[in-house]
């Protein structure tokens, strides 16, 4: 993963206030720290938001995240990949 991550990742860097603030926002709506501080980054960064969580993907709905977000299949739909 790591040599996937050093060929084909975004070094992220933003104002890092805004993004732990959306994170601690997310958090108050019922996200885990973890989970909130990955969908505040993906915002931030305008990236899309995967994730094999169901309850996650659920919570992320009623939090009105701002990127699009799902399941891996539904991304490899999305893209038409097989």
């Amino acid at each position: 993963m790591q040599t996937v991550l050093d060929e084909l990742g975004d070094v992220i860097k933003g104002d890092m206030s805004k993004i732990r603030s959306r994170a601690e926002d997310l958090v108050s709506l019922g996200l885990g720290v973890a989970d909130a501080a990955h969908v505040a980054f993906a915002e931030y960064s305008g990236a899309e938001f995967i994730s094999c969580d169901t309850r996650l993907l659920k919570k992320c709905k009623t939090s009105k995240i701002k990127v699009w977000f799902s399941n891996p299949v539904a991304f490899c739909e999305k893209e038409g990949l097989k």
